[in-house]
């Protein structure tokens, strides 16, 4: 809850006065000031008794009979002395141009406030109430009521006379009214009445609730929240009433409207007044409470409550109590609740004091949540707000923000808000920076400087990197990696490097920063060799970045030791910056580096590097023999005879095997697989590579006296050489192992050939008989001879012009044409004749005769 704090100063009483708030976090809905200026003046000599609003001015009535025009700051326009006794009620009409007051001696008076039309009329008992039509001043709106025993309607009619006409009496004195539209309602002891002005027919009473309490002390409060809904408040009961249109048929004899109450609730304290606020309610409220000192009741700060109404209940939005002037000594008839339609502007009127409240704006907003220090929230509800916000700049937030998480000691989350909050303003960005080296926090804000757009000065970004290098190598180090190098004086830092380096010269982070800045100051060199020192990862990505080849010639043993893989990939890649010749030159020195490097080279082109074969050859013997035969069976340049020799100097069976067979010397390499290898299959294999009758041989006579060697033989030399010579030469009573499997095996094989030769057999009859009978039934066919064909011997045409003659044709299978005398006479050997053409190429199918004749 809030309560408004009275700020008076003792020479001049000019008010400021805001309601107070509990230490509640919920945000107040309404702000407060005190209405000052000429209303100070006013209330200090007299006390207001009532008060109305208009949307372009205040009208003020006091206790000694007097009407002051207001502007709404407060400021007075005009005065008119009405009476010596209290202004019980001031009423202007819609275009605020007229007024009605009346006062405590019963005397009305209705008046033009811009033109010279007035009324004036004593009673002769006080006038509460005087409420003037909303359109007065249309001609045939010139309507007026009055409330003292009666309530009476005042028209003007012929000649500009007003007549009076009773609408309402005999239920005590009228207490309050309220002109809206056609409609009027008036409040007296009993209850709340409704008239229409245009069927002049009254369509609701609503009976006042607590009859104990007296009228004159705790009035009645009307309220119409638009044409047709009227609020109620009396005593501590709210009713919120809704007039509607009769449907036809329950007219009878009742009036063509009626009121339903759709909202009805009790209130805690007594009413004093009430108001709308959009769907919500605003009510003031008289407040007694009992003195802890005296423990008398007394009277209290009154409250002004927003609600929300319910059907049978109200919830209660907001509560503030109320500090104004003299609230020790007022009644609850003593308030009043006016409130300016257009701008959700609610004046609170007591007898000393007159209070605005109206809604917060997003302004007030900001200033609760910085108030409670929800920097936050107010940086956020300003950026969405922030053409509408009047009194606080989105900058002058953020940085109240950033003081703030930095007094709190939260100085990460202060620097990343740096980030938002300062932009691109290198002035507050140098500032900030400044005020975190002063509090020793440098660091924290480091991650976050801007490194482009804005970019701050040099001594800036130094100021931070000398921080992390007195205190933080491996930060330095990530400063150096992600800020780029124009950031600061790269010399300076170099050299500042450079001095911690003689504390420390092995101080592998402190290197490798070094040699990156290296980089940044293109000192490529320099930093290759620390790169190279340090082994570090990124060596060969600085040497193909920036062409660095001519730098690393007499680096190719670093760089291998480094990573031979790599390296040698690089090298390879670019032969044409550094030559074989050079890289085989460099690694002289060390020949497992040049293995590696002539290996890789040789399986990407073998012919490259042909003239350091004969070189690879000891080269593989020594670091890599298994890849030395298959370097001798793909290489062509590789002297024979270097190898053999090599290779039996260590003796690589294998290897000499391979060597000697390709030299054409295949006994000897038979010799030694038998001999040194000992293994009859891989005999057996280099024979059937050979294919040679003498090997196959050699192999027979030197397997006969070994048993495992025959059987070896036995199981698989069945389709090379007749196993029938190998069986013969087997001494008898000579013990074999697994004979009878490897005969049984040879049989097997055997009937398997024979199998594989019957079938083939049958295969080929049978195409060959199909072939037969298509060629027989493509020669059976009729063969055309006309005008076209000629003889292949005369080339005259087959057939005479004269059809008549008689002539012989014959017509070979072939398709090629004769006459018969053309032909040469067969012999008496072989009376079947061929055809010439044919015959002399080769005799086939097709060649023989076919005659024709007429």
């Amino acid at each position: 809850m809030a309560e408004a704090e009275e700020k008076e100063a003792r020479s001049n009483e000019e008010s400021t006065d805001e309601s107070e708030e509990d230490e509640s976090e919920e945000e107040p809905k309404l702000k407060y000031e005190r209405l000052s200026n000429g209303v100070t003046e006013i209330l200090q000599k007299d006390a207001a008794s009532c008060m109305t609003v208009h949307e372009k001015f205040l009208a003020l009535g006091t206790h000694y009979g007097k009407v002051y025009l207001l502007d709404v700051q407060g400021n007075i326009t005009q005065k008119f002395d009405v009476s010596p006794v209290k202004i019980n009620q001031i009423s202007l009409d819609e275009s605020g141009e007229h007024m009605g007051v009346c006062s405590e001696d019963g005397k009305v008076q209705v008046f033009g406030l811009y033109s010279a039309e007035e009324f004036h009329e004593t009673f002769d008992c006080p006038i509460k109430i005087v409420a003037v039509h909303p359109n007065f001043v249309r001609s045939h709106f010139k309507q007026f009521v009055t409330g003292g025993k009666k309530l009476l309607l005042y028209e003007r009619g012929w000649m500009n006379r007003w007549k009076p006409s009773v609408l309402h009496e005999g239920e005590g004195n009228i207490r309050n009214v309220k002109w809206r539209g056609h409609l009027i309602a008036w409040a007296n002891n009993m209850g709340v009445k409704i008239l229409d002005m245009i069927s002049k027919q009254r369509i609701t009473n609503v009976p006042r609730d607590d009859i104990s309490l007296r009228p004159d002390m705790y009035p009645c409060s009307l309220c119409w929240k638009d044409n047709l809904t009227l609020i109620i408040g009396w005593g501590n009961s709210v009713k919120i009433c809704s007039v509607k249109e009769r449907h036809a048929s329950e007219m009878r004899d009742l009036p063509n409207r009626y009121v339903e109450i759709v909202f009805q609730f009790d209130t805690e304290f007594y009413i004093s007044g009430l108001a709308p606020l959009c769907d919500q309610l605003v009510i003031l409220s008289y407040v007694k409470e009992i003195s802890e000192k005296t423990e008398v009741e007394c009277c209290a700060r009154p409250r002004l409550d927003i609600v929300q109404p319910l059907p049978e209940s109200c919830e209660e939005i907001s509560s503030d109590a109320l500090t104004v002037r003299g609230f020790q000594e007022n009644e609850c008839r003593d308030y009043h609740l006016e409130y300016s339609e257009g701008e959700s502007l609610f004046y609170i009127i007591s007898p000393r004091d007159v209070v605005v409240a109206k809604e917060r704006d997003q302004d007030d907003h900001i200033d609760w949540l910085l108030e409670k220090k929800k920097y936050e929230e107010a940086l956020m509800a300003a950026e969405i707000s922030q053409k509408t916000i009047k009194k606080h700049k989105i900058l002058d937030i953020g940085l109240a923000y950033i003081n703030h998480l930095v007094e709190k000691g939260e100085y990460d989350l202060a620097a990343r808000k740096c980030q938002k909050i300062l932009g691109k303003n290198t002035e507050l960005w140098e500032f900030e920076v400044y005020k975190f080296k002063e509090i020793g926090q440098l660091k924290a804000i480091s991650r976050y400087l801007p490194r482009r757009d804005p970019i701050l000065k040099p001594l800036i970004y130094e100021m931070v990197l000398h921080e992390f290098l007195e205190s933080d190598y491996e930060g330095f180090a990530t400063l150096i990696k992600e800020w780029p190098g124009d950031l600061y004086n790269n010399t300076i830092i170099v050299q500042a490097v450079v001095d911690h380096l003689k504390k420390d010269p092995q101080n592998r982070t402190l290197l490798r920063t070094l040699a990156e800045l290296y980089t940044y100051d293109q000192r490529y060199g320099r930093a290759l060799e620390i790169y190279l020192t340090l082994r570090h990862k990124d060596v060969f990505q600085l040497i193909h970045k920036h062409n660095l080849f001519s730098s690393i010639k007499d680096k190719i043993v670093l760089l291998m030791d480094f990573d031979s893989e790599k390296a040698v990939d690089m090298l390879l890649d670019n032969e044409d910056k550094i030559s074989i010749d050079r890289v085989v030159e460099e690694l002289e020195n060390r020949p497992e580096l040049q293995h590696v490097y002539l290996h890789k080279l040789f399986k990407r082109d073998h012919h490259k590097g042909q003239r350091y074969h004969e070189k690879q050859i000891s080269l593989y013997a020594e670091y890599d023999r298994p890849n030395l035969l298959p370097f001798l069976r793909d290489s062509t340049h590789c002297p024979l005879e270097k190898a053999l020799e090599i290779c039996q100097q260590r003796n690589f069976v294998e290897e000499t095997v391979y060597l000697l067979s390709r030299m054409g010397n295949s006994r000897s390499a038979l010799k030694m697989i038998m001999e040194e290898l000992q293994d009859v299959d891989k005999a057996i294999e280099f024979a059937k590579e050979q294919d040679d009758a003498e090997l196959w041989e050699d192999l027979i006579l030197y397997s006969i006296d070994k048993p495992p060697f025959i059987t070896g033989l036995l199981n698989n030399i069945g389709t090379h050489v007749d196993p029938i010579l190998l069986i013969h030469r087997i001494k008898e009573g000579m013990e074999i192992p697994n004979l009878r499997d490897s005969l049984v095996k040879i049989l097997q094989d055997y009937n398997l050939q024979i199998l594989l030769r019957e079938g083939c057999k049958k295969i080929l009859v049978a195409d060959s008989l199909s072939l037969l009978k298509k060629m027989h039934r493509t020669q059976m066919k009729g063969v055309l001879v006309d005008e076209e064909n000629i003889c292949e011997s005369c080339l005259s045409p087959i057939l005479p012009s004269d059809a008549s003659k008689s002539f012989n044709v014959v017509v070979f299978h072939c398709r090629h044409m004769f006459h018969k005398e053309c032909l040469p006479v067969s012999n008496t050997v072989s009376p079947v004749q061929f055809c010439n053409i044919c015959s002399a190429k080769h005799r086939g199918p097709g060649s023989a005769i076919l005659e024709m004749k007429k």
